[in-house]
């Protein structure tokens, strides 16, 4: 069973980074075929694809958000982490992580097969 943990600061300041990282249990991240997308969900907003990175390294991110965005991994902790540049109270939300194929439409989270529980960011003064 493969599991996914968010974790991270619940309160960022404005013009700050941010970075999230998502702990995998159950199951490598450099196993053949698999990517894990950071996705979020602004309260009250659907969700919105951030960015993934490959079962390779490889990494491809939402156009709207890829001048302050990127993911690293650590594969010796089997962990991967967002990073967000210059936030600002609309990165607000509930960020998840989540493995699924290279598909990034919000039609296609329905094929995302584990998800993370979520964590609140709250972007503030």
């Amino acid at each position: 069973q493969v599991q996914l943990q968010e974790s991270g600061p619940g309160l960022v300041k404005p013009s700050q980074a941010l970075s999230l990282t998502c702990t995998v249990s159950g199951g490598s991240i450099t196993t053949n075929g698999y990517y894990w997308s950071w996705i979020r969900q602004p309260p009250g907003k659907g969700l919105e694809w951030i960015g993934y990175i490959a079962y390779s390294g490889s990494t491809y991110y939402s156009p709207s958000l890829k001048s302050r965005t990127s993911i690293s991994r650590d594969t010796s902790k089997n962990q991967f982490t967002l990073h967000v540049k210059s936030v600002t109270p609309e990165d607000t939300a509930v960020y998840y992580c989540a493995r699924g194929p290279p598909k990034t439409s919000v039609q296609a989270m329905s094929e995302y097969d584990y998800w993370g529980q979520g964590t609140q960011v709250t972007v503030s003064s």
